[in-house]
């Protein structure tokens, strides 16, 4: 929704690691692709060079920095979390993965150690009022640092 009303490209790293092959094979014991990182970084430079991306994945530490402007970390309690891994056929071990992860704040430390600490930014997202705010959020951002780049 953010890339759509931005005009920007949306980039799900998940879905171009399946599409692409940028990873090193299967996990079964969390059903899905062991991510390759050099290789989802290789695949991404010139994309990511052009500028207007949005990109949509649930870690964030191996990109490089220069790529970004604003880094935004999703959060969820725990309750709202569980359901929705559930409806989404989790098993009970990637679920719990999953939100020891939440509860550790793994993906906003990651995001505070990699990145300048005014980009990132946390947002709430339990529900679809939150999903609302959020996108012109982080629109109304977009279009204020663009302003203050003088437009670019």
């Amino acid at each position: 929704m953010v890339a759509q009303q931005l005009g920007y490209r949306h980039i799900n790293v998940g879905e171009w690691v399946r599409e692409k092959g940028l990873h090193s094979g299967w996990n079964p014991e969390f059903e899905c692709f062991n991510l390759d990182e050099d290789k989802v970084v290789d695949a991404l430079e010139d994309v990511m060079g052009e500028g207007g991306c949005v990109v949509d994945h649930h870690g964030c530490n191996f990109f490089p920095e220069r790529w970004f402007d604003l880094v935004v970390v999703l959060q969820a309690n725990n309750t709202e979390l569980f359901d929705r891994l559930q409806k989404r056929g989790y098993t009970a071990k990637k679920i719990s993965e999953n939100i020891e992860c939440e509860i550790m704040m793994v993906v906003m430390e990651e995001a505070s150690e990699s990145y300048r600490p005014e980009i990132v930014k946390p947002l709430p997202s339990d529900n679809t009022d939150d999903l609302e705010r959020n996108v012109g959020q982080i629109v109304a951002w977009v279009n204020g640092m663009m302003a203050a780049a003088g437009g670019r």
